[in-house]
């Protein structure tokens, strides 16, 4: 069993009932011998309980003034009053990802740390969050649940403590901070100031086009799939919009991107962020931005596809100088500097489907072409085996029944796979004039099975009232259905 080793105050104030549900600990992790850390659990929402690491640099009482300790300059602190002798904290919020473990992000509480503030990192909670559940509102619930912890530890000032988030935490840490007048700054790095879906179809689609890809495959198969899929209830928080969170966030705020971010639009998402700040009333927004990094502010060697453990150069001086100047009662007036993000092509509004395109009716059609597709081979064994085997009207329904198998079952596949390899790494396969070269042989079997399916139309007319002539009409019902289904998909288009 993992020791714990706890403060008096975080057991007196924050202990954890027995029968509370607990997030499973990751082991505590090793810091460099110049800081020191200690372990502390605490409550999430719904009371969970969770487990972190407070990271600090060690006091030097005997040189207090100098700027290399980690004790602040005195000054007035941003919830009123004066501030205390303690040194500033920061708790670190996760992007995306079940159970993150709280070493993901120790690169930076390190670095932090060494810049004079007391730092929490915590592990991600994986109950009640999943890869098609999660609650923003539950997450920022987690982390003032880690900022109360953090400011009850001794030798913090508790007027000094901030909110870091990354990514994902860039729409959670501005929940947080909205609620709660405990928290004295937010930094946010990677932040996304437009709708998870819009962001997310966005991060697929640069993936592709950065692997050559053009055409109908971006423009309609790879957005319509995530509108499906968000209006299955598969994709958490699509349509959630951090422009009123963040409108009603009145602490000092500064939001950093890579230039090389090819996860969160960097072009499109600060001005966002300077929009709704500013709507809101907040005069003290920062916007950097680093040269050669990527979404997390890492340097990247490649354009921002590898991530380097080693934090952008003058990335952790910012946030240490930024958060000194604020916890002195000095906030920086809004501003904005660095090299322009690179950003190769801009999102798109993912709207809600409608009826017709909905989830519900991409199933009943999924349905309709597996009965419409199978019966007619079916039968023709069947009555094969019975001995009364005949000639079909058209050859036109073998290549429907067939074409059109492959063609929904096979697009189906690819388009999952892109979604679960899309983004920065994109592995679309070999590609061919903008195409790859397994979407264009899905095309080729979708043209054939609706040329397949005119065929077969002229032929039923002929035959509707014979033997089989309701066998081929469900096969041509399927046919019918198909060809809009195929052109909605991109199947049939450029």
């Amino acid at each position: 069993m993992r020791r714990i080793l706890l403060t008096a105050a975080v057991l007196s104030l924050l202990a954890v009932p027995a029968t509370a549900p607990v997030a499973t600990a990751a082991s505590p992790p090793a810091v460099p011998s110049d800081l020191t850390s200690v372990e502390v659990s605490f409550r999430g929402a719904g009371g969970l309980a969770m487990h972190g690491t407070i990271i600090t640099k060690p006091a030097k009482p005997t040189e207090p003034n100098d700027k290399t300790t980690d004790e602040p300059a005195a000054g007035a602190g941003l919830t009123g009053g004066t501030a205390g002798a303690g040194r500033p904290g920061v708790v670190l919020v996760h992007g995306a990802g079940t159970g993150t473990p709280r070493t993901k992000l120790l690169g930076e509480a390190v670095e932090f740390a060494r810049r004079g503030m007391a730092v929490l990192i915590y592990d991600k909670r994986s109950t009640g969050y999943s890869l098609i559940h999660r609650s923003y509102p539950q997450l920022a619930d987690d982390a003032l649940g880690a900022v109360a912890t953090l400011r009850s530890q001794p030798g913090v000032d508790p007027a000094k403590v901030g909110i870091w988030g990354l990514s994902e935490g860039g729409w959670v840490a501005p929940i947080a901070a909205s609620r709660s007048k405990d928290i004295a700054f937010v930094v946010l790095v990677g932040a996304n100031g437009l709708p998870p879906l819009r962001q997310q179809t966005w991060a697929v689609a640069a993936g592709l086009r950065k692997a050559g890809v053009t055409g109908s495959l971006i423009d309609r198969a790879e957005l319509n799939l995530y509108r499906t899929i968000a209006d299955g209830g598969m994709f958490p928080e699509p349509y959630y919009d951090p422009a009123p969170t963040l409108a009603a966030v009145r602490q000092p705020v500064l939001a950093i991107w890579g230039t090389h971010d090819l996860l969160t639009p960097p072009q499109e998402s600060p001005p966002v962020f300077s929009r709704a700040l500013g709507e809101g009333g907040n005069r003290y927004y920062t916007a950097r931005f680093f040269p050669d990094a990527d979404h997390a502010a890492h340097l990247t060697p490649d354009g921002g596809v590898t991530r380097l453990p080693e934090l952008a150069p003058g990335y952790a001086d910012l946030v240490g100088s930024w958060v000194g100047e604020v916890t002195a009662g000095r906030p920086p007036a809004t501003s904005s500097s660095g090299p322009a993000p690179v950003q190769a092509s801009l999102t798109v509004p993912v709207d809600p489907p409608a009826w017709w395109e909905s989830a519900p009716a991409q199933l009943v059609a999924l349905a309709l072409f597996l009965v419409a597709f199978v019966s007619y081979p079916v039968a023709a064994l069947v009555r094969r085996l019975r001995g009364r085997s005949r000639a079909p009207v058209t050859r036109a329904v073998w290549l429907l029944s067939a074409g059109g198998l492959v063609s929904v079952i096979g697009s189906f596949c690819y388009l999952v796979y892109l979604m679960m390899t899309g983004g920065k790494l994109a592995a679309p396969g070999p590609v061919l004039l903008g195409r790859p070269l397994v979407w264009l042989a899905l095309q080729a079997v979708a043209v054939v099975s609706a040329v397949a399916t005119v065929r077969l139309a002229v032929a039923w007319r002929r035959t509707r009232d014979s033997l089989g002539g309701g066998q081929l009409g469900l096969l041509l019902a399927g046919g019918a259905v198909f060809v809009p289904w195929a052109l909605y998909w991109g199947l049939l288009l450029p």
